[in-house]
């Protein structure tokens, strides 16, 4: 025979019913049933004021809330949310006070309740344990153009079919997006034409933080490719993420995600039309959207193009008066010892610096990347590359 609940009407009825009887102490009639004094007192005199209707269920909610977030601010709390998906209660609290002018917000907590309350949140996956990132030879931006993050965002295909390879360039410092630019080709061409433009407007960079794929790195001495030569030769100097350490640049990646979200999901019809898409997100970006990391301003507020500016046609000097220089010859070559010895491709035209750290063995330099080493005593006099580019400390030499 299965177990008989009872309700918690038939309850409190058969509790008012002995209570009246007077066959028990009402002490021993709380026990009995399991409540205290109190709510044994409160629902006798329910029932002797309003009879059985005063022992149904009341709503626990306050007759008044003086602090309850008020129709229109919760109105504007939507229609942000609703303008800019990606954002979350800590840029929306922002913006209520610096755009709209409401002096008291809501607490994050409550626009965050707010929004969960509208359906207007989804549930974040949840990731593995927080590992402590080391931070060695990445440089930590203190001030504007002082590091710059370049990387491509994964290509997509447009709706006529085309390829969109998105390059985008942000200063790490006030997390200003310089460029975002959909390009056909992820190549040395279309990447040196698109810097041009970036430089031009916001000037130089002191350095520029790129990770080890093309067009930036390469496989070859010191892992530098023609493009990065190029960036060296304008006097940036051009720093790597380590390998399989996507950390080390990961605000920029976190920029790619809500790029991704907010316009690149579905593709445009076209180039233009992706690139009128791209601009638009920019600006919003720039001048709307509050950053943590600068204290919940916008980037706008905190970048200033750079003082240097670009010129081709200035040679800067690179080396020290005193160090012996070689030219790169159409082939990739230098001449050492009265051997022709190969470099790589990608300094044709430049010159690199040589120095003979032990007899018959010279070093051979790129700026401040190390490429390797030759042993002109050797039948096969050639160039063997470190394991990875060292900085040679050459950095003072470049800003004089």
């Amino acid at each position: 025979m299965p177990w008989i609940s009872e309700d918690p009407m038939d309850q409190k009825e058969r509790f008012i019913s002995l209570a009246k009887s007077e066959h028990f102490t009402f002490t021993q009639l709380c026990s009995e049933f399991k409540i205290s004094r109190r709510t044994g007192y409160k629902w006798v005199n329910r029932e002797r004021l309003h009879g059985s209707a005063g022992l149904e269920e009341r709503s626990s909610k306050p007759v008044s809330s003086p602090q309850r977030t008020s129709e229109a601010v919760e109105r504007l709390i939507l229609a942000e949310k609703r303008a800019h998906l990606t954002w979350g209660p800590k840029k929306i609290h922002q913006r209520l006070m610096t755009t709209h002018g409401v002096e008291k917000p809501p607490a994050r907590s409550t626009i965050g309740e707010i929004l969960k309350r509208h359906g207007l949140t989804k549930k974040r996956r949840c990731r593995g344990g927080v590992f402590k990132v080391d931070r060695d030879g990445v440089t930590e931006a203190i001030r504007p153009n002082q590091v710059w993050a370049v990387d491509f965002k994964g290509w997509f295909r447009l709706g006529d079919g085309s390829r969109c390879d998105p390059l985008t360039i942000s200063d790490l410092n006030s997390r200003y997006l310089i460029r975002v630019e959909g390009l056909p080709q992820a190549t040395v061409k279309w990447t040196k034409l698109s810097f041009r433009k970036a430089f031009k407007q916001y000037g130089l960079p002191e350095i520029i933080h790129v990770d080890n794929g093309t067009p930036f790195g390469s496989m070859g001495p010191g892992g530098l490719s023609k493009l990065s030569v190029w960036l060296i030769g304008l006097g940036i100097e051009v720093e790597f993420s380590r390998p399989g350490c996507p950390q080390d640049n990961g605000c920029h990646e976190r920029m790619h995600r809500t790029m991704k979200d907010e316009c690149c999901k579905p593709g445009s019809v076209n180039h233009r039309a992706q690139q009128q898409r791209f601009d638009r997100w920019k600006k919003t970006f720039n001048r709307e959207r509050p950053h943590e990391a600068i204290e919940f301003r916008v980037p706008s507020e905190v970048y200033q193009p750079s003082s240097k500016r670009l010129s081709e046609n200035l040679k800067l000097p690179l080396y020290l008066p005193s160090e012996i220089t070689r030219n790169v010859c159409g082939t990739g070559a230098i001449s050492i010892g009265g051997k022709t010895c190969w470099v790589g491709e990608a300094f044709v035209g430049v010159k690199v610096a040589i120095e003979e750290y032990a007899p018959s063995n010279w070093l051979v330099r790129y700026g401040n990347v190390k490429l390797g080493q030759i042993d002109v005593s050797s039948r096969d006099a050639r160039l063997r590359p470190t394991a990875y580019a060292e900085r040679h400390e050459m950095r003072a030499c470049a800003e004089s």
